[in-house]
């Protein structure tokens, strides 16, 4: 038998059968229909069990609040995408929250210290883009996997925001940050806005352009894009600037919605985790997307506010952010070996 014969017989072995292909389907669609419903199902009983919940005010609050964790998402999701889906191998970066806590901390510092708001902005953004290179260098040319790179330079990056603010909160205040805090329009905080606007822009550029398509067959295909001449290492280190630069982004949002910087960063690495994998299930073929993520975000950020609203205790929250983890990684797991 010739060599072709024998790779069209061996393809032929391992195509799935055609009842395998449509129970994949279909768990795809239960997975991602049975999401939104849940969305929805949610939306209605905190709106009958919280009379304001749907009020103007509180949908521009859902949106303030859920702002820092979406752009910490939408980092999140790029490197996701560069790296693949398989958490432990593939794409994570676990520095975000401290990324953010940092670049926050920097300029909240700078602007005490007299600095105008643009020297203490670039600041903020250029620390996030050097934990990202830090990130990078570790992950694409060492070659250290994500999980374990990120972990640590999650605890130096800890270490200096604690060595810099002293644990303590960093008052700020500067005509952009309250342009950002206290701007509306339509009832709808200036924070909302940039979610929304920075989803759109992100989206655009990954899922529309040929550096995003290329993004996406590095993290699925890392093989068969080096064989097109792809540089797989120069993308995946694109990832983790672009996430260090979300960093940077939500460190200022962060200081605007704070008024000052914040001790306790740490304790968003949870809720931007959830929103990350939670984003590919609102997404066509569980593939993670901005648009996905974005989704997600506004999913998380309803469960909390609703959660708030019915003063129930934060331990609920944060146990429910680790139920739906549990489901989201299980449910996708199950249905990428099935297909």
């Amino acid at each position: 038998m010739s060599v072709d014969a024998q790779n069209y017989a061996f393809v032929k072995r391992r195509r799935p059968k055609p009842s395998a292909k449509g129970r994949t389907r279909l768990a795809v669609a239960a997975l991602r229909y049975g999401a939104l419903l849940t969305f929805l199902v949610i939306l209605v009983i905190f709106s009958t069990s919280a009379p304001f919940f749907l009020s103007i005010f509180n949908i521009g609050n859902i949106l303030g609040q859920t702002a820092v964790t979406g752009v910490l998402a939408i980092g999140l999701t790029v490197v996701v995408i560069a790296g693949g889906p398989n958490v432990v191998t593939g794409g994570i970066d676990l520095s975000l929250a401290a990324n953010m806590g940092l670049s926050a901390a920097v300029y909240a510092s700078l602007l005490q210290m007299g600095y105008g708001d643009g020297f203490a902005a670039l600041s903020a953004l250029g620390t996030g883009l050097i934990i990202g290179a830090v990130n990078a260098l570790a992950v694409a040319q060492i070659g250290i996997v994500p999980l374990l790179a990120t972990l640590a330079v999650m605890n130096v990056v800890a270490g200096l925001e604690l060595v810099l603010t002293e644990n303590t909160v960093i008052p700020a205040s500067s005509d952009l940050l309250t342009d950002l805090s206290s701007g509306a329009l339509f009832g709808i905080p200036s924070l909302g806005y940039v979610l929304i606007g920075f989803s759109l822009v992100m989206g655009l550029i990954i899922q529309n352009t040929r550096f995003g398509l290329r993004l996406y067959a590095v993290g699925e295909f890392p093989e068969a894009a080096r064989a097109a001449g792809i540089p797989v290492k120069a993308y995946v280190s694109a990832s983790f600037l672009i996430s260090g630069f979300c960093g940077g982004i939500a460190g200022i949002l962060n200081t605007a919605y704070l008024s000052g910087s914040s001790t306790g960063s740490g304790e968003m690495l949870l809720p931007v985790v959830v929103t990350a994998l939670l984003g590919s299930v609102f997404s066509r073929r569980l593939v993670p997307t901005i648009g996905g993520t974005l989704l997600s975000a506004l999913f998380v950020g309803v469960l909390l506010n609703g959660f708030q609203l019915l003063n129930l205790s934060s331990t609920l929250v944060s146990g429910v952010q680790g139920v739906l983890i549990l489901l989201t990684v299980s449910a996708t797991t199950l249905i990428r070996r099935e297909s």
